[in-house]
């Protein structure tokens, strides 16, 4: 498994090895002792997810407020989808400041972010199939969401999916500059010290 830490701090892509023959493929999506070697601890699996969207859905930006925020392992096991990471931490050198990364059934990587990080996907296909390993229970009173069109955050989409395709709630989250304002994001104190205290209780 080849692993590339991602420009925002405490995000990484994994990139399984498949073994291909007359049958199909094999591949490891996920290896606990690989994630721990980077993250410094291994994921507390909590509760796996999956979604399924037409091609141009877009969903996010999604976070959830730290302690105990919610870190997430993602991947693809049908279809293509771009995942965006967003760093929410107020504090942290690259706040505000995004990466991505593209999610299909072909190379089969797969990101994890840990608490604190910001997370939006952008369907490619139809049908692209998002499966998530977290961290925590989803708790409604703790995890909020951020304008996924927020120009100062700038994501930028593919052309070829037209106009994204939003739910309601994301539609109305507030921008980043808002959250702000209103104390509503992690902080790079806050994560870090989270960070450290999983990497002390696996020791």
């Amino acid at each position: 498994m080849q692993i590339r830490e991602l420009s925002i701090p405490d995000a990484w892509e994994f990139t399984p090895t498949q073994h291909r023959d007359d049958r199909g493929v094999f591949f490891e999506f996920y290896r606990f002792e690989s994630l721990e070697e980077v993250a410094g601890h291994p994921l507390s699996l909590r509760q796996g997810n999956v979604s399924v969207s037409t091609k141009g859905v877009v969903r996010g930006i999604h976070y959830a407020l730290v302690p105990p925020g919610q870190a997430k392992y993602v991947t693809a096991p049908h279809g293509a989808f771009i995942d965006y990471i967003i760093d929410l931490r107020v504090g942290s050198p690259t706040f505000g400041s995004w990466d991505s990364v593209l999610i299909d059934d072909i190379d089969r990587r797969a990101v994890y972010l840990s608490e604190g990080l910001g997370h939006a996907i952008v369907s490619l296909t139809d049908d692209a199939t998002v499966s998530y390993l977290v961290s925590e229970v989803f708790n409604p009173t703790r995890e909020l969401g951020i304008d996924v069109l927020d120009p100062e955050i700038g994501l930028i989409f593919p052309s070829e999916i037209g106009t994204p395709l939003l739910s309601p709630k994301d539609t109305s989250a507030p921008t980043l500059a808002e959250a702000l304002a209103s104390g509503l994001l992690p902080t790079w104190k806050q994560s870090r010290d989270l960070y450290a205290s999983l990497t002390e209780k696996d020791h």
